[in-house]
């Protein structure tokens, strides 16, 4: 596997790599106090019933809206939007609450079971198999480094780290990157999955020949299906204009694309974050726990209701340490995690709400739009 550090592109030439000795005691101490309180409080790491009914309810509010709007018994407009609507906040719960936890493996203890959840992303219009890559294994891995978390693979137009070139069009992105957010999942739903399939083959995260191809297979033959049942069923049978239709279509993932980027972003490009690089001999000078917690924000920690909606994803700190932890855990492992930290003396960020904190990623948007380093975005926050 290769990864580069590029300001213009993505290359995967060669992955940076962790320290070990540095900050040994703190992750292993950190790692057996939660350890710990599973053991002494007889828990299982998995989610159990509670996520099977999240995910009832999230499939639910995706699917029932769907076969309502194919039944062809609407009469008004309006009720066609509101079902996709409806659809839009289902798919984003989906993505955040069922398929996130199943595709790291931390649905369920039962890996068959993980493994079927984790295809309900591909019901939704995107792909398990390169969101794995892409997120599993270079996001979660290289948080915020260049050239190694694709996160940070944007278009030119987009700059979200100090390490890319900064151009004239950046200046305005504070103002564009909102409308941009609203289309991410039409981008995923359409040619987003096929680049990366094609980018990760090339570079060797996924092998060619065999692989590529029975990928690339599954790829189209879900998206075709997710085609199928939610746009071209509606326009055969919904009895609305197909333009309505579509319309409405779009609409749904405008708050599907919205609601997933402001919950994601909102844990990495912010000014409290860092965007390391790598020295010379390609290394970065922290380990991996400590680096986690250098380029992560939670936000919101007291809002329950928050934090059923998005998956736990307010808490990133505590997802990026422990991605096989199921999310409903988390409001308890934080506490863990923050008392070890400030023991330490390291870094635990954490904004009190989440309006504070998308205000914070406007204006980090803002900074790395005129900037060239972050000194200014820290010093004026």
């Amino acid at each position: 596997m290769k990864a580069a550090l590029s300001t213009t592109k993505f290359k995967l030439i060669s992955f940076p790599k962790f320290s070990k000795a540095q900050n040994k005691d703190f992750t292993l101490i950190l790692n057996e106090r939660v350890n710990q309180y599973f053991s002494e409080n007889q828990l299982s790491k998995k989610g159990g019933k509670a996520m099977a009914l999240k995910s009832f309810v999230m499939l639910s509010l995706f699917i029932v809206p769907l076969i309502i709007i194919s039944l062809g018994i609407l009469t008004q407009t309006w009720q066609l939007f509101v079902l996709y609507l409806l659809c839009g906040a289902g798919m984003a719960g989906i993505g955040m609450g069922v398929m996130h936890d199943a595709i790291h493996g931390s649905y369920s203890s039962n890996q068959k079971l993980n493994w079927l959840m984790a295809q309900s992303m591909n019901l939704v219009g995107a792909n398990a198999s390169v969101w794995r890559v892409q997120h599993n294994v270079l996001h979660h891995t290289y948080t915020n480094i260049e050239g190694s978390d694709d996160d940070l693979n944007t278009p030119p137009f987009l700059r979200f780290t100090p390490k890319r070139i900064l151009s004239a069009v950046h200046k305005y992105q504070h103002f564009y990157t909102w409308f941009f957010y609203s289309l991410s999942t039409i981008s995923w739903i359409t040619t987003k999955d096929f680049v990366r399939l094609k980018r990760y083959t090339d570079k060797g995260l996924i092998k060619q020949g065999r692989e590529f191809k029975l990928m690339l297979f599954k790829l189209i033959a879900w998206k075709l299906a997710y085609y199928g049942y939610a746009l071209v069923l509606p326009i055969l049978f919904s009895g609305f204009t197909w333009p309505t239709v579509v319309v409405a279509f779009i609409c749904m993932h405008i708050v599907t694309g919205m609601t997933i980027s402001l919950v994601f972003q909102t844990a990495h490009i912010m000014p409290e974050t860092n965007f390391p690089s790598p020295c010379k001999q390609g290394n970065i000078d922290c380990n991996w726990t400590v680096h986690q917690l250098e380029t992560t924000t939670n936000y919101a920690p007291d809002n329950k209701v928050l934090g059923w909606l998005v998956g736990g994803l307010n808490y990133q700190v505590e997802h990026h340490l422990f991605p096989h932890i199921c999310h409903l855990h988390y409001p308890e492992i934080s506490k863990i995690v923050k008392r070890t930290t400030e023991e330490f003396g390291l870094t635990y960020n954490s904004i009190p709400t989440f309006s504070r904190a998308l205000s914070e990623h406007a204006r980090m948007l803002r900074h790395l739009g005129q900037q060239n380093t972050l000194q200014f975005a820290h010093s004026e926050l």
